[in-house]
């Protein structure tokens, strides 16, 4: 099979089937007949994925109609996980491209290598499919903007995985905040610490037989397979990932700048390095992040990816000031603190008690709740909690942290859309080059 020409006669059909999709009235969109049942492919089996397919799971009447990874191994996790789920027997791929061509899918999940999120976003949207994207949405801020003219054109719902938003504690601090419990909110500061190892120097090895690495790489450029990049060491390289701050930073950021009401920052400066370890590491390991947004805001972000030493007793999370107090806000917890550093309110999330997901931080239950959300989006019409006109925004921020960091020096930005004003070399970093008849395009 040639992939170019296979792609182009794909994205021929797929916009056919996309366009005729989009014209169906709503009701009919969720799926078939009263049963109103959600077909839904999950895509990436080796780590988020799963706790995609436990969360499905749990959905009444929504069918895990497909499996789809690029390596036997972790496609075989996914059957694993699935099998658990009484009366669910989906089909496995490894050509995700094969689930596009089924017309009775209505969505799919994504879980793969960030460099694939966007992409495969807007394939699946002109295709005809709802999609539900892992943090972040895009590799670059110029896929966020693809993903946004996707939306405009195929009509199709995108959420992103940033499932705070659909916290019901998370939901009820960012209200009280909003109606003034800590006065004006004007700065929010997040962190992110753990102990991770050396990567080592890898060697270019042999493709392994069990992985389609053609298709893993998709739309980056060709390099040879090293032995020290799959399955997670690709988030530290900015070929295929983007470092620890839209690997883990997207989530309390997002709910900085949801906390504060900003949108797009007006300057933008990081430091940090690669410090911990002499290795093929890329990425920072330590990154200190700040963003202006005009005069009234600020919000920054400190990443420690090899040291693990809490901040405010706690590995993540995310402090809003305000001027008669501040509010310390984690996962699905919140305490809020007056003027005076007295504890006024505190809000904790009941512990965890069903599910043995290891893939997910916040618990199956919290995950799913987001999940949900998306399904009785399709289903209903009803709001998305983190639609991607809201979940571009953070990921933009986070990319021009990391743009600021590669090209060493603070960025001035446009605040209507984040493009980097006055520095060319800068917003050069805005896209990226892809292997040729992989391009996404709208």
């Amino acid at each position: 099979m040639n992939p170019h020409h296979d792609r182009r006669q794909f994205l021929k059909t797929g916009l056919a089937a996309g366009l005729a999709f989009t014209a169906l009235p709503r009701a009919l969109r969720a799926g078939t007949g009263a049963s109103n049942r959600v077909r839904i492919a999950v895509c990436g089996t080796n780590s988020r994925g799963l706790s995609h397919i436990e969360s499905l799971g749990g959905i009444d009447n929504v069918e895990i109609a497909y499996l789809c990874d690029v390596e036997d191994g972790a496609l075989a996790k996914g059957v694993r996980q699935a099998a658990k789920i009484p009366g669910s027997s989906p089909r496995t791929v490894k050509d995700f491209r094969r689930v596009l061509d089924d017309a009775s899918v209505d969505a799919i999940t994504i879980a793969t290598p960030d460099h694939w999120h966007a992409p495969m976003a807007i394939l699946a949207m002109a295709a005809g499919k709802h999609v539900y994207v892992e943090k972040p949405c895009s590799q670059n801020p110029h896929e966020g903007e693809l993903l946004l003219k996707g939306i405009a054109r195929y009509g199709k719902l995108v959420q992103m995985g940033n499932q705070r938003r659909s916290f019901p504690n998370m939901q009820a601090a960012i209200r009280e905040i909003h109606a003034g419990a800590i006065g004006r909110a004007y700065y929010a500061k997040a962190w992110y610490e753990n102990n991770r190892s050396s990567i080592g120097h890898g060697t270019v090895a042999a493709v392994p037989a069990t992985l389609d690495y053609e298709l893993w790489q998709g739309p980056a450029p060709r390099t040879p397979y090293r032995s020290n990049v799959i399955h997670y060491n690709w988030h530290w390289f900015w070929h295929w990932g983007t470092g620890e701050a839209l690997n883990n930073g997207t989530h309390e950021i997002d709910v900085c700048r949801w906390a504060l009401g900003v949108d797009f920052p007006t300057r933008v400066s990081s430091t940090g390095g690669r410090f911990q370890f002499d290795d093929d590491w890329e990425t920072p390991d330590t990154q200190a992040i700040g963003w202006n947004f005009g005069p009234k805001h600020s919000v920054s972000w400190e990443g420690r990816s090899c040291n693990g030493y809490p901040t405010e007793g706690l590995s993540r999370g995310a402090m809003i000031y305000g001027t008669d107090g501040a509010a310390l806000l984690e996962n699905n917890n919140y305490t809020f603190f007056d003027s005076k550093k007295r504890k006024v309110k505190e809000v904790v999330e009941a512990p965890e008690n069903e599910g043995t997901n290891t893939q997910s931080a916040n618990g199956t239950r919290l995950d799913r709740l987001h999940v949900q959300n998306f399904v009785d989006a399709i289903r209903t019409g009803s709001p998305l909690s983190s639609p991607i006109s809201e979940g571009h925004k953070s990921v933009a921020m986070l990319h021009l942290g990391n743009i600021s960091q590669r090209v060493g020096r603070s960025l001035d930005c446009d605040p209507s859309n984040g493009h980097v004003l006055r520095d060319e070399e800068a917003m050069k970093l805005w896209g990226r080059q892809y292997e040729p008849g992989w391009e996404p395009a709208v």
